[in-house]
């Protein structure tokens, strides 16, 4: 299992149209190969004296964080994925961007635990 992890501060009053563009773009990583595709917008985030959601992206006033996940069967299965999302013509033009794409990071994590319920 792979998993990248992907951090992002949203305007509040762009909520729907993140949201839009989520349900627009992420069936596009199921179609190359992801397991699972997940979205949370931030709900209970709490600020931190040191460091914090909001802090690692810069959020500004009036900013939510979203913290999303793809999981992979494998980190070849996700390099062969997002080879084949970044030549996918719907990426070519994926109109505005309801976020600043410069506070975003991400990062891919070798999955080592995976505990379901039953």
């Amino acid at each position: 299992m792979y998993i990248d992890g992907i951090i992002l501060p949203v305007p509040e009053g762009n909520e729907a149209a993140y949201k839009e563009m989520a349900a627009r773009i992420d069936p596009m990583f199921i179609e190359h190969g992801a397991l699972q595709v997940v979205e949370g917008w931030g709900d209970d985030i709490a600020r931190g004296e040191h460091t914090d959601f909001f802090k690692a992206v810069a959020a500004e006033e009036g900013e939510n964080v979203v913290f999303s996940w793809i999981l992979w069967p494998s980190k070849e299965a996700r390099d062969a994925g997002w080879a084949k999302i970044m030549e996918d013509d719907r990426m070519n033009n994926p109109g505005e961007m309801p976020f600043d794409g410069k506070r975003m990071f991400w990062g891919g994590f070798d999955g080592f635990l995976d505990i379901k319920s039953a």
